[in-house]
């Protein structure tokens, strides 16, 4: 069974950081691209960030280009998402993703 497991969310001030992390297991996570994608409160999903298997090539949404990093620990089956210069717009549940399957999400809030 697969299972995606993320954390580090939580409320943070305008131009603030977070990282997310996301353990992986039931699957086979070093052969597997790996996403984080997001949903606003009312808005549909975003993919966000997308890493291919062994973490050398990485594509960015254009509205956080140059803010979110996204990496991966293949020895700790654990994806991982960076969020720098955060925005008030960047407030969303945000999911770990296989092609098929996302996490619970984990709660980033962007308020001053």
């Amino acid at each position: 069974e697969v299972q995606l497991a993320e954390s580090g969310g939580g409320l943070v001030q305008p131009g603030g950081s977070l990282r997310l992390s996301c353990a992986a297991s039931g699957f086979t996570f070093r052969t597997s691209v790996m996403r984080w994608v997001r949903q606003a409160p009312g808005k549909g999903l975003e993919w966000v960030a997308i890493i291919d298997s062994a973490g050398d090539t990485t594509y960015y949404a254009d509205s956080v280009k140059g803010r979110f990093t996204i990496s991966r620990d293949n020895a700790k089956n654990t994806l991982y998402l960076l969020l720098n210069s955060l925005k008030t717009e960047d407030t969303a549940m945000y999911y770990c993703a296989t092609v098929h399957e996302r996490g619970r999400g984990t709660q980033v809030t962007v308020s001053s």
